[in-house]
């Protein structure tokens, strides 16, 4: 699959879903569009037509209220159908505006942040009990690194040897109202990690290259976690969105829309 078609049908397609729905966090799906591309066109072992095959990968989005982008995903690959993604966001409907599990192809409901490491750490230790050789992907903001759940998950996973583990860190560095900087710090980041047992790699998230380099080459320690930072940029692939902390809350009007969709380019 050319991944970089598939991000750039994932961008429109979620931006069409936040207009529809006047949703929000559409900054955040953006950053994450060129990992989840690369994940779901090259990576993860998923069978669109058997979405709960004991034998497939686990992938969690733990940033659960970017989820346009994931649901823009898994309709691009049918997992469910495109038509389905007009009902985003409305009452009744099972595109709810933090993912939910509810979803062919989703494999936990997330929202609060901080819960989606934890879980990925369950999976992992789970098919390490069991012998199983799937994988399990997690991937988390870096805003969510203010949770000591995830720190606890970080020391039981390296304990644990989970080397079935694959986290991946949207570093865009901006969170809710600010900057990280300026919220809570987070460098040394690589630092931390590897002090805490983790194989670790920092890489440009947006670099499709880099990412399957990364990503189809783990585990990159034996009996090590691998913990992907990611290099983001928030708004990714709209001049008007790029590192802009407002497009955490806002959804583009029309024009809005028609001007993103130009800068992204035509898709096939």
């Amino acid at each position: 699959m050319n991944t970089i078609n598939f991000a750039a049908n994932i961008r429109v397609t979620a931006l069409q879903m936040v207009t529809r729905a006047k949703a929000s966090h559409i900054g955040g799906a953006l950053s994450i569009t060129d990992i989840l591309a690369v994940l779901y066109g090259q990576v993860l072992h998923v069978q669109p037509d058997a979405p709960d095959l004991p034998t497939r990968d686990r992938f969690i989005l733990s940033k659960g209220h970017c989820c346009v982008s994931v649901y823009a995903a898994l309709a691009l690959r049918d997992f469910i159908p495109v038509a389905e993604l007009q009902t985003y966001a409305q009452n009744g409907s099972r595109l709810m505006s933090h993912i939910s599990h509810k979803v062919p192809g989703v494999e936990f409901s997330t929202g609060s942040l901080g819960h989606g490491l934890p879980f990925g750490t369950g999976k992992a230790l789970a098919a390490k009990k069991r012998g199983a050789a799937w994988r399990t992907f997690v991937l988390l903001s870096d805003g969510e690194l203010d949770e000591g759940s995830n720190w606890e998950a970080i020391m039981f996973a390296a304990h644990h040897q989970l080397d079935n583990l694959v986290a991946i860190i949207d570093y865009n560095k901006l969170q809710s109202l600010g900057t990280n900087e300026s919220t809570l710090r987070l460098e040394p980041l690589a630092d931390k990690f590897g002090a805490f047992g983790w194989s670790v790699r920092e890489i440009d998230g947006h670099d499709h290259a880099a990412l399957q380099q990364a990503l189809n080459s783990v585990p990159w320690e034996p009996g090590k976690p691998s913990m992907l930072i990611a290099h983001t940029t928030k708004g990714k692939g709209v001049s008007f969105m790029e590192n802009k902390v407002e497009w955490h809350y806002k959804s583009p009007n029309a024009e809005q829309l028609a001007q993103a969709i130009a800068e992204i380019g035509p898709t096939p």
